[in-house]
């Protein structure tokens, strides 16, 4: 299933600024990441962050955070990018710009160390976006469950657009997750289980609504003013 856009009955107030500059940022970056050429591996081993090695707190904290804007290639970068087009713009319209920065950043501070809890002695870097748009698809869940995503369904030969409610689109999501990093533990090599960090996927999605709460975004806004024209 891969999601086109969303529908639902919730104008965006505000122009989601916020979520377009991370997508630049993420897409500036893999340039960079493609412009190191042969460096590249070495790079990724030196920056991003990497369970099993230590270095402390901050190098810990510093390396998680780069590793939130790398990606391995460019289905890994289109794919992250797609989702947090559809479902991130709305969760800054709730928050605003400011808290939306800071719930994205600490979603993917959740995320990374999800995986690291379950892989401690990974010795593969832990790359991508996805464990913190894990948690906007989280927090997006609880505050839009009645949205409808439409989504392109495929089966062999059987290509067809639907539309999906968001209360089962994203639990199907979830679920297959959960399902793929139990299996992964099973696995002896990590390489096996296709180097997907799983649990930072669920680790992200679960925080998403808990920090979605604490920043106050599970609040409706007092006010309703105009909805904005879409661009």
């Amino acid at each position: 299933m891969l999601p086109i856009r969303d529908i639902h009955a919730n104008a965006r107030r505000i122009r989601p600024v916020v979520n377009i500059l991370l997508i630049a940022v993420n897409v500036l970056v893999f340039f960079f990441e493609l412009s190191l050429g042969p460096r590249l591996e070495g790079f990724l081993m030196s920056a991003a962050y990497i369970p099993a090695r230590g270095g402390g707190v901050a190098i810990g904290v510093t390396s998680a955070l780069v590793s939130m804007f790398l990606h391995g290639g460019w289905g890994h970068l289109l794919g992250n990018m797609l989702f947090l087009w559809i479902f991130g713009d709305n969760v800054e319209d709730r928050l605003g710009h400011v808290r939306y920065l800071i719930f994205y950043i600490l979603c993917g501070y959740a995320a990374t160390f999800a995986h690291a809890f379950f892989n401690a002695g990974s010795t593969m870097p832990a790359i991508g976006a996805s464990g913190a748009i894990s948690g906007v698809l989280g927090a997006y869940l609880f505050l839009y469950p009645r949205a409808r995503i439409v989504t392109l369904v495929w089966f062999f030969i059987f290509v067809r657009f639907v539309e999906i409610p968001a209360l089962v689109f994203l639990p199907i999501w979830f679920l297959m997750q959960f399902l793929s990093g139990v299996s992964s533990l099973r696995a002896v090599d990590p390489a096996a289980a296709g180097g997907v960090a799983w649990f930072a996927h669920i680790g992200g999605f679960i925080a998403g609504p808990v920090l979605l709460f604490l920043l106050g975004g599970a609040r409706r806004p007092r006010s309703q003013p105009p909805p904005l024209p879409p661009w």
